[in-house]
């Protein structure tokens, strides 16, 4: 008996410029070789992706949902930077494209430094940036 691939989709990019995003259907929250966690996250936070190759997704977000999908791409991308060595974190830093980014707990927030400027955890930041869809 013969096995035979499928026709594989390749990223389409042009003068450097990727305009096509390979993309995959997540279901029932779990994604092949990580771990999905369902837990109480803070207030606002739907989903975290760890150094550890996990990824916690809110209790709060509906399993099958849109919502679920959406996040679970989000904190892949994540994850695959943290793999292929692209970002890393501890307590003390960020470091996304050979940028390191201090990190700090000020008044009980955990804020990172980006361009002189503190600012709070959640915020407009480049892995942030690139990890939306």
């Amino acid at each position: 008996m013969a096995f035979k691939l499928g026709r594989s989709i390749q990223p389409i990019a042009i003068r450097g410029e990727v305009n096509k995003k390979l993309r995959f259907k997540v279901e029932e929250a779990s994604v092949s070789g990580t771990p999905v966690l369902r837990k109480n996250l803070q207030e606002g936070i739907l989903g975290e992706a760890n150094m550890d190759g996990s990824i916690y997704l809110s209790n709060k977000v509906k399993p099958g949902s849109e919502e679920e999908s959406q996040v679970l791409l989000h904190e892949m991308r994540h994850a695959t930077d943290m793999k292929t060595g692209k970002l890393a974190y501890d307590d003390d830093s960020i470091r996304y494209n050979g940028i390191t980014y201090p990190r700090e707990t000020i008044n009980g927030r955990d804020m990172i430094k980006v361009d002189g400027k503190w600012t709070e955890a959640g915020g407009d930041f480049p892995w942030e940036k690139d990890a939306n869809i």
